[in-house]
Protein backbone atom coordinates (compact mmCIF):
# COMPACT_ATOMS: atom_id res chain seq x y z
CA UNK A 1 0.00 0.00 0.00
CA UNK A 2 3.01 2.66 0.84
CA UNK A 3 4.76 1.71 -2.13
CA UNK A 4 1.76 2.34 -4.48
CA UNK A 5 0.27 5.48 -2.64
CA UNK A 6 4.30 7.21 -3.12
CA UNK A 7 4.21 5.87 -6.65
CA UNK A 8 0.92 7.31 -7.19
CA UNK A 9 1.99 10.79 -5.03
CA UNK A 10 4.69 11.14 -7.35
CA UNK A 11 2.82 10.99 -10.69
CA UNK A 12 0.42 13.86 -9.27
CA UNK A 13 3.32 15.79 -8.16
CA UNK A 14 5.26 15.14 -11.44
CA UNK A 15 2.00 16.10 -13.14
CA UNK A 16 1.91 19.64 -11.23
CA UNK A 17 5.65 20.03 -12.31
CA UNK A 18 4.50 19.59 -15.83
CA UNK A 19 1.52 22.59 -15.47
CA UNK A 20 3.76 24.73 -13.78
CA UNK A 21 6.94 24.64 -15.86
CA UNK A 22 9.41 23.67 -13.07
CA UNK A 23 11.50 20.92 -12.03
CA UNK A 24 11.07 22.07 -8.25
CA UNK A 25 9.19 19.24 -6.96
CA UNK A 26 9.16 20.77 -3.60
CA UNK A 27 7.27 23.41 -5.25
CA UNK A 28 4.64 21.37 -6.82
CA UNK A 29 4.06 20.02 -3.43
CA UNK A 30 3.94 23.55 -2.12
CA UNK A 31 1.25 23.96 -4.93
CA UNK A 32 -0.51 21.28 -4.56
CA UNK A 33 -1.13 21.13 -0.55
CA UNK A 34 -1.92 25.34 -0.98
CA UNK A 35 -4.91 24.39 -3.76
CA UNK A 36 -5.89 21.29 -1.80
CA UNK A 37 -6.33 23.08 1.44
CA UNK A 38 -8.16 26.10 -0.44
CA UNK A 39 -10.46 24.16 -2.44
CA UNK A 40 -11.04 21.74 1.03
CA UNK A 41 -11.70 24.98 3.08
CA UNK A 42 -14.36 26.22 0.80
CA UNK A 43 -16.30 22.57 0.46
CA UNK A 44 -19.31 21.02 2.02
CA UNK A 45 -18.48 18.29 4.49
CA UNK A 46 -20.10 15.56 2.16
CA UNK A 47 -18.45 17.00 -0.79
CA UNK A 48 -14.54 17.05 0.86
CA UNK A 49 -15.02 13.51 1.97
CA UNK A 50 -16.54 12.97 -2.10
CA UNK A 51 -13.41 14.06 -2.98
CA UNK A 52 -10.82 13.29 -0.77
CA UNK A 53 -12.18 9.28 -1.82
CA UNK A 54 -10.64 10.10 -5.35
CA UNK A 55 -7.09 10.70 -3.77
CA UNK A 56 -4.01 8.90 -3.33
CA UNK A 57 -3.44 8.21 0.39
CA UNK A 58 -0.43 10.59 0.73
CA UNK A 59 -2.59 12.99 -1.02
CA UNK A 60 -5.58 12.27 1.25
CA UNK A 61 -3.89 12.69 4.50
CA UNK A 62 -2.34 16.38 2.96
CA UNK A 63 -5.87 16.93 2.02
CA UNK A 64 -7.37 16.31 5.83
CA UNK A 65 -4.31 18.14 7.24
CA UNK A 66 -5.16 20.86 9.94
CA UNK A 67 -8.88 20.51 9.09
CA UNK A 68 -11.47 22.02 11.18
CA UNK A 69 -15.02 20.72 9.68
CA UNK A 70 -16.62 23.15 12.01
CA UNK A 71 -15.53 26.25 10.42
CA UNK A 72 -16.46 25.25 6.46
CA UNK A 73 -17.13 25.97 4.01
CA UNK A 74 -15.95 29.59 3.92
CA UNK A 75 -18.15 32.48 2.41
CA UNK A 76 -15.62 33.83 0.82
CA UNK A 77 -16.83 34.61 -2.96
CA UNK A 78 -14.12 36.79 -5.03
CA UNK A 79 -11.43 35.50 -6.82
CA UNK A 80 -8.48 38.11 -5.24
CA UNK A 81 -9.56 36.50 -1.47
CA UNK A 82 -9.29 32.78 -3.33
CA UNK A 83 -6.15 33.53 -4.39
CA UNK A 84 -4.53 35.26 -1.31
CA UNK A 85 -4.89 31.97 0.56
CA UNK A 86 -3.26 30.49 -2.15
CA UNK A 87 -0.08 33.07 -2.17
CA UNK A 88 0.28 32.33 1.55
CA UNK A 89 1.57 29.30 1.50
CA UNK A 90 4.49 30.81 -0.61
CA UNK A 91 5.42 33.14 2.13
CA UNK A 92 9.11 32.38 0.60
CA UNK A 93 8.23 33.36 -3.21
CA UNK A 94 6.34 36.40 -3.56
CA UNK A 95 6.55 36.60 -7.18
CA UNK A 96 4.47 33.10 -6.98
CA UNK A 97 1.61 33.35 -9.75
CA UNK A 98 -1.37 32.29 -7.46
CA UNK A 99 -3.60 32.09 -10.44
CA UNK A 100 -0.82 29.88 -12.64
CA UNK A 101 -0.44 27.64 -9.19
CA UNK A 102 -4.64 27.26 -8.96
CA UNK A 103 -5.05 26.33 -12.86
CA UNK A 104 -2.46 23.84 -12.73
CA UNK A 105 -3.39 21.69 -9.70
CA UNK A 106 -6.63 22.12 -11.19
CA UNK A 107 -5.67 20.79 -14.51
CA UNK A 108 -4.33 17.69 -12.71
CA UNK A 109 -7.39 17.13 -10.81
CA UNK A 110 -9.25 17.38 -13.77
CA UNK A 111 -6.89 14.63 -15.47
CA UNK A 112 -6.99 12.35 -12.41
CA UNK A 113 -10.28 13.28 -10.68
CA UNK A 114 -13.49 12.09 -12.26
CA UNK A 115 -15.60 14.39 -14.37
CA UNK A 116 -18.77 13.83 -12.09
CA UNK A 117 -16.68 15.14 -9.20
CA UNK A 118 -15.18 17.94 -11.07
CA UNK A 119 -18.57 19.23 -11.79
CA UNK A 120 -20.17 18.96 -8.50
CA UNK A 121 -17.30 21.15 -7.32
CA UNK A 122 -17.00 23.65 -10.15
CA UNK A 123 -21.43 23.72 -9.61
CA UNK A 124 -20.48 24.78 -5.73
CA UNK A 125 -18.08 27.88 -7.02
CA UNK A 126 -19.15 30.95 -7.73
CA UNK A 127 -18.81 32.18 -11.59
CA UNK A 128 -15.95 34.10 -11.06
CA UNK A 129 -13.55 30.95 -9.97
CA UNK A 130 -15.15 28.50 -12.26
CA UNK A 131 -13.06 29.74 -14.99
CA UNK A 132 -9.88 28.65 -13.21
CA UNK A 133 -10.95 25.03 -14.25
CA UNK A 134 -9.20 23.94 -17.31
CA UNK A 135 -11.58 24.69 -20.16
CA UNK A 136 -12.28 20.90 -21.11
CA UNK A 137 -13.78 20.45 -17.61
CA UNK A 138 -15.77 23.58 -18.30
CA UNK A 139 -17.25 22.04 -22.10
CA UNK A 140 -17.83 19.12 -19.44
CA UNK A 141 -19.46 21.10 -17.15
CA UNK A 142 -21.62 22.88 -19.40
CA UNK A 143 -23.12 19.91 -20.87
CA UNK A 144 -24.70 18.92 -17.69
Amino acid sequence: VMDNTIQKTNLWLKDVMQELGTEDKHRAFLALRAVLHMLRDRLLVDEVAEFASQLPLFIRGLYYEGWEPSTTPKKERHRAQFLSHVKEYFINEPEIDSEKVVRAVFSVFAKRISQGEINDIKGLFPMELQDLWPQEAAAESAGR
